[in-house]
């Protein structure tokens, strides 16, 4: 069974089958699935649905592109959120430098920097989002020390090496079955067995031969595989591992499942 540690099924392109694609999960070989939130509505979006799926955990947050939403006001009701027993994590936050119509940079570091106060004070993991913006993320990191996971991986190998030392995760997505994925790949290899998560990030970054449809969760065996081979390993070596990583990023204890799709 693999545990994908990063979806978004609050997002409007499963509205029409959302029920139905999530009850079908367990026969496709997804045994646990955590719901990241990119604002406020999400975060609630994402509650709901972990209070609906035994097998499905919520986080909640303010995504970078979100961040002028961030006032005392969200930042209140985030904690609140957080408190429920469903909700594993703070995030996703970060940074996202890559959109020019994407909030200042000073509004996005100072929104970041809340959450990863928040999320300490708590003694919570966070999920962060970093795209264009990898030396700042990693500088901001290295400041706060929090455990968590750096999803979508987009850095070199030498930063991937970096934040496993950190003690942090690296996720990767269908990005790693793309023809000439060799950055990310090299990353898995850099952050090691002991330091990888696997993930959807669905509905988007569907893996090939499915790039450019809708992502879900019963598409990781692809991901999977990919990571396998790049780093000499079984597949089955990788799902224990990303399972037991996620497991011990989150605070669940769940046992890895003997059931296998690969």
């Amino acid at each position: 069974m693999i545990f994908d540690s990063h979806a978004h099924y609050d997002d409007p392109r499963f509205d029409e089958d959302r029920d139905a694609l999530l009850s079908s999960l367990a026969e496709k070989g997804v045994g646990a699935v955590v719901n990241a939130a990119s604002d406020l509505p999400s975060s609630r979006a994402g509650l709901a649905l972990a209070e609906r799926y035994p097998f499905l955990w919520s986080a909640a947050g303010v995504h970078p592109s979100e961040s002028e939403t961030l006032d005392a006001a969200a930042l209140a009701e985030i904690e609140a959120l957080a408190a429920h027993p469903r909700v594993v994590a703070i995030g996703e936050i970060g940074l996202d430098y890559y959109w020019e119509d994407n909030p200042p940079r000073p509004i996005q570091r100072a929104a970041f920097e809340q959450q990863l106060a928040l999320a300490k004070r708590l003694e919570m993991p966070v999920i962060v989002h970093s795209r264009s913006a990898s030396q700042e993320t990693f500088e901001i990191l290295s400041a706060h020390r929090p455990r968590g996971v750096v999803h979508c991986f987009s850095g070199s190998a030498e930063l991937a090496r970096e934040y496993a030392a950190m003690g942090m995760y690296v996720g990767f997505t269908g990005v790693v079955t793309f023809k000439g994925a060799h950055k990310p790949l090299e990353a898995a290899r850099a952050a090691g067995l002991d330091h990888i998560l696997v993930e959807t990030d669905c509905p988007y970054l569907a893996p090939a031969p499915f790039r450019g449809k809708r992502c879900d969760s019963s598409l990781l065996p692809y991901t999977v595989r990919a990571l396998a081979e790049a780093l000499g390993v079984a597949p089955r070596e990788v799902e224990r591992a990303s399972w037991e990583n996620a497991c011990a990023l989150y605070g669940l204890e769940l046992p890895f499942p003997p059931a296998s799709v690969l």
